[in-house]
């Protein structure tokens, strides 16, 4: 399709949805939600087929002047020269209209779960698994995301065994989403006399949070157990059952919650996590479809694979999908320059679906 057909079709259907939002009287609240919705997604990039067609009609109008100029040099440099900044203006503007008509991921607008789990290494693993979690917190506050930690598996040296999050605000999982997989540390333990980098790992996965209306699980499909919840060491945290661990039959994928002392409480905050875990299998396995029909996609979504090296030696980090290198380390995980690496493989996925036509 021509970019003017594409630059049509958007239009018309701004159209359409102005239309529907007009009789927003007879309309069901998720189908005004619905609407509301897309009418804010379609207002940039309506914004910016009006930019292009404007330049499109000013050099066209430029292009007369310059032919109508005749014998008169300053009529004819004025509009030469309008008609070349124009010329200027327009690739840009074109490009960036076609940045925008990209098909976007339906679940880029969604809020997201963050999961960190400590991988090889120890003690080292668990300490890197928190300073992981925390460069995700702070760069969630640097974004005034709400970032609410859910569950803290600590190891007592100030380790993350494993800890959970979920964060809430505007293009959270569109911002996130490359994070999943296995991040490597290189660095020299504080415990380690003589000085030896040691390398450790952390996995990260970003899930899409669902809804109910995504995912609808059966409770005939669960297993819940109820147990006493454990601290650091195993001593107890609660003289009450209210930990729950719950088993999706069909797929047995298992959650377990304990740091609230509700069993209420604890059993929302696993559903949430479950749902989110059954929603992002089924997302992995549709992308693993188109997966095998591409050839230069931003990393596999394999959560085995490692996709960034913290180098402390060296001050370097490394994202390996992009062969992206930035001698920001204390700043990224400070989460303040976590954006470059961001932007990095959000720009190298666009670029590739442009060149793919996706």
């Amino acid at each position: 399709m021509s970019l003017d057909s594409s630059m049509d079709k958007v239009l018309e259907r701004r159209r359409e949805v102005e239309d529907r939002l007009s009789d927003s009287a007879n309309m069901s609240n998720s189908d005004l939600a619905q609407f509301s919705r897309e009418l804010s997604d379609l207002r940039p990039v309506c914004e910016q087929i009006e930019l292009v067609r404007r330049i499109e009609a000013e050099l066209a109008d430029a292009l007369v002047m310059v032919g109508e100029a005749g014998d008169d040099p300053d009529m004819l440099e004025m509009a030469q020269a309008e008609a070349d900044l124009l010329k200027e203006q327009l690739p840009d503007a074109q490009a960036a209209l076609q940045l925008l008509l990209l098909p976007k991921d339906k679940d880029d607008s969604r809020n997201a779960i963050l999961e960190v789990r400590a991988g090889t290494g120890g003690d080292e693993a668990a300490l890197f698994a928190a300073n992981l979690f925390s460069m995700y917190q702070r760069f969630a506050a640097k974004h005034g995301w709400k970032f609410e930690v859910m569950e803290v598996s600590e190891t007592g040296i100030g380790g993350y065994k494993e800890a959970t999050a979920t964060i809430s605000g505007q293009d959270v999982f569109a911002r996130l989403k490359f994070e999943s997989g296995v991040h490597r540390v290189q660095r020299v333990p504080e415990t380690e006399a003589g000085g030896r980098i040691h390398t450790s790992a952390a996995t990260v996965a970003v899930l899409p949070e669902a809804e109910d209306v995504d995912i609808q699980i059966e409770e005939s499909d669960l297993r819940i157990d109820l147990f006493r919840a454990s601290g650091p060491g195993g001593q107890s945290v609660n003289t009450t059952d209210s930990a729950v661990r719950i088993t999706h039959l069909p797929t047995g994928i298992v959650v377990s919650q304990q740091d609230e002392k509700s069993q209420h409480k604890n059993r929302a905050k696993a559903m949430k996590i479950l749902r989110a875990r059954i929603y992002d299998a089924e997302r992995a396995r549709v992308e693993a479809e188109r997966a095998a029909e591409r050839k230069g996609q931003v990393g596999s979504g394999d959560r085995s694979e490692r996709i960034r090296t913290y180098n402390f030696p060296q001050g370097r980090v490394t994202d390996h999908r992009i062969n992206f290198t930035l001698y920001k380390l204390d700043r990224v995980i400070a989460g303040e320059a976590l954006d470059e690496v961001v932007d990095a493989l959000v720009s190298e996925d666009q670029a590739r679906r442009l060149a793919e036509g996706v």
